[in-house]
């Protein structure tokens, strides 16, 4: 049994809490968004040179003809995916104790995504379970005010969306379906919902956190009124009322937290509302909140999937990528039904395993039959842990656990990686005895997308690899701090007897430090768009004709050649015969240090400095070399016994670039596919020169001859913790389904 030496981990934080000053942002609650439209000539450029470098990459091979809609589409940036400080985790995370910069409300969103990230669009989605009556309006409030200053609406410099995260974790593979994402096509108090939907109510967790924050206002007193005004925050949510059940959502009171515990109660109340909404899913592979062994099977039932709503998947955010296969496992079960853990390899480290290296390692002087006897002990306690197997060893420090549990060989991957939540196993799945809204059998048809997630109002980060603080959600905490944090986590009363974690919960206790280096630039989503208003951006978000970068402003087309027409990513197309590709890329623009004059013209100095540190995506006239584009194959399940490293081909094709700033053009095709005569999705990834990038190395591992993990090297949150890495674009799939191709309208194939 463990006990925390509470008294002792609480004099030393407030101990080093007295070097901290106060909250510098306090006083920000209430600011004003500031700035006017971006520079029209400065947008007006940008969209001129995103259509030129398309068109001047398009061959010969594709019979154009006359101009066509498709030609006068623009690239358009934005970030779907942003938590200010009305999100409970987001205001903890900017308080001193956290090392944070303060208070991000809104406004803060509107001026860093118009002048900081220079995006087209963005969603404010604060998490739900975090919002009560009178922070839901001001959020409304906040995006309409961002659009009323962004000019004509057919033509507006940025569009802003109303929208709210649904965050539900499960305790148990069973029960858990992750979050995602649900924002509003429109902005009108008529358009959007009364209150938000949240997943589940944790006002235990929301009351402890503020309780313990209590103390934060006696070791510190110069910060008392920071520390009030949070726990103020708190009690707030946790005292506003529930609403009924079973009711229907317009008859209940605006006051009332709303929730839906499942994705099925969450459509049906999405239903009543009845307003144009996306529901895009997140974070999948991440797992930080996702027991081990989760699969996103569950999430194809066709009592919990909203095929409608559902278009899109975030493949890339600050927390990382969700888009690899990988066949390892956390851990098996054997014939017997008992928990099995596997043997490292070469390219996975099972947490479960260290566990036994750790108890190995404090054996001393037991017997070396009761030695062995713990060291299974520990591993099968881990295999009981779902999340933070550090629960069996709380002392243990983070160097002791190695890279366990990590993804090796992917890019940035998220933390804790989970394969079965993995994009790519996803979209292999199909339900032969359900059907989607077109009458097929029902599969995820995602669009993908990147977002950033982060939890500063800070949409579109990424832009630039500078000031890790403001770009990732890693803050700049001294270890000092982490270090106490780990103190405080506990020490074991018998250090060589390993801890069986509590079931049924998802625990802090044993927090993984490690999670820090696993938190990145955010990625972005790209849109073919007809155009700027809000209707044509959903417009293509509906066409799924969408793309996602891990954070530089790539260009990426993807096509699918047919006679004289083109269909673009996100397309869906029934044929038999030879289909034949043709992939557009050019790399993102070099960036400027500093931030250009239009910005300097828009933002006072003081706005500038907190928000965008003096740094803004401010692109030069040269951009970066795409290196290689890289074919992903996915054919769907047609069986349950079909290994799904057969389905997976990743890459099925590479095909080198020339190092062209102007970009590159490839074209290939499938012979395979007339004579499989199997439903196939294909999407590209465009791989960009390396550059040195924020936790471009994550742990930093070093190994053996053997190829064992002998240290990591985690990165000092002070520190930028640049390594090469190789930014990349992932476009959406087209759907190749076999079959009789459907007849085509005269006004052209569909898209």
């Amino acid at each position: 049994m463990a006990t925390v030496r509470i008294p002792l981990a609480r004099a030393l934080v407030g101990v080093a809490f007295l070097i901290l000053g106060c909250d510098p942002g306090r006083s920000h609650w209430d600011a004003p968004i500031e700035g006017g439209p971006r520079s029209a000539s400065h947008v007006a450029s940008q969209e001129r040179d995103r259509r030129e470098t398309g068109q001047a990459l398009a061959t010969d091979s594709v019979v154009r003809g006359p101009a066509t809609a498709d030609d006068e589409k623009v690239v358009l940036f934005g970030d779907l995916h942003v938590h200010t400080t009305y999100s409970f985790d987001a205001y903890l995370f900017s308080l001193p104790l956290m090392g944070g910069e303060g208070a991000h409300p809104p406004n803060d969103a509107c001026d860093f995504a118009r002048y900081c990230a220079d995006l087209d669009f963005y969603a404010l989605t604060d998490h739900a379970e975090s919002l009560v009556q009178e922070t839901w309006e001001d959020v409304k409030e906040s995006v309409r005010q961002c659009n009323a200053v962004a000019g004509d609406p057919a033509d507006p410099d940025v569009v802003a969306f109303t929208g709210f995260e649904w965050s539900q974790a499960g305790t148990t593979p069973e029960d858990h379906y992750g979050h995602r994402c649900v924002f509003f096509r429109d902005t009108a108090d008529d358009e959007l919902p009364t209150r938000p939907i949240g997943a589940r109510s944790d006002d235990g967790i929301l009351a402890s956190a503020r309780d313990n924050i209590g103390f934060m206002r006696i070791a510190t007193p110069w910060n008392w009124q920071v520390y009030s005004d949070y726990m103020r925050f708190v009690t707030r949510i946790v005292d506003a009322p529930r609403c009924a059940e079973g009711v229907p959502v317009r008859d209940n009171p605006a006051s009332c937290r709303e929730f839906a515990l499942t994705p099925a109660v969450l459509r049906e109340k999405l239903d009543d509302w009845s307003y144009d909404a996306l529901v895009i899913p997140h974070g999948t592979a991440w797992g930080m909140y996702t027991p081990a062994t989760t699969t996103i099977d569950k999430h194809l039932d066709p009592a919990q999937f909203d095929a409608e709503r559902q278009l899109l998947v975030e493949i890339m955010s600050g927390h990382g990528n969700s888009e690899e296969y990988r066949s390892w496992r956390e851990w098996h079960v054997d014939g017997e039904g008992n928990r099995v853990c596997p043997e490292p390899t070469t390219d996975y480290l099972p947490c479960c395993w260290q566990a036994g290296e750790i108890m190995r390692s404090r054996c001393g002087d037991l017997a070396p039959e009761e030695c062995e006897r713990r060291v299974e002990l520990a591993r099968r306690y881990a295999t009981e842990a779902y999340v933070r197997p550090q629960q069996v060893f709380p002392d243990a420090p983070i160097e002791a656990w190695l890279d366990c549990g990590q993804c090796r060989d992917c890019f940035k991957p998220s933390f804790a990686y989970r394969p079965l939540e993995s994009i790519q196993y996803g979209m292999t799945l199909t339900r032969d005895d359900a059907r989607g809204p077109d009458g097929k059998p029902l599969r995820f048809r995602y669009g993908f997308i990147g977002s950033s997630d982060g939890h500063s109002g800070r949409p579109g980060t990424g832009y630039k690899p500078v000031e890790r603080g403001m770009m990732t959600d890693a803050t700049g905490t001294p270890n000092t701090i982490a270090l106490l944090a780990q103190e405080f986590m506990g020490q074991m009363e018998d250090p060589q007897m390993p801890l069986r974690p509590e079931s049924g919960r998802i625990r802090l206790t044993g927090n993984d430090l490690r999670v820090s280096n696993f938190l990145y630039p955010g990625g972005i989503a790209a849109v073919h768009s007809s155009g700027r208003s809000r209707e044509e951006i959903w417009d293509a978000m509906q066409r799924r004709e969408v793309y996602g970068t891990s954070g530089p402003r790539i260009l990426l087309w993807f096509d699918l050649l047919d006679g004289g027409n083109r269909h673009p990513m996100g397309s869906e197309i029934v044929r038999t015969d030879t289909p034949r590709f043709q992939v557009r890329a050019a790399g993102a623009p070099v960036q400027r240090p500093g931030c250009a004059d239009w910005v300097h013209e828009g933002l006072s100095p003081e706005r500038i400095d907190r928000l965008c540190r003096n740094e803004c995506n401010n692109p030069s006239d040269v951009r970066h070399p795409i290196d290689a584009i890289e074919v992903i194959r996915i054919r769907t399940r047609a069986a349950d016994g079909e290994h799904i490293e057969q389905l997976i081909e990743d890459p099925w094709r590479r095909i080198e670039c020339p190092l062209d700033p102007a970009g590159c053009v490839v074209e290939f095709e499938d012979p395979e596919f007339a004579t499989d005569g199997r439903d196939t999705l294909y999407y590209v990834r465009a791989l960009q020169e390396p550059t040195e990038e924020i936790n471009g190395a994550q742990l930093g591992t070093t190994f053996d001859d053997r190829g064992r993990a002998t240290a990591i090297h985690w990165c000092d949150p002070s520190d930028d913790c640049l390594a090469p890495s190789q930014e990349r674009a992932w476009s959406s799939p087209i759907f190749v389904d076999y079959g009789p191709p459907e007849p085509r309208s005269e006004s052209g194939p569909p898209h």
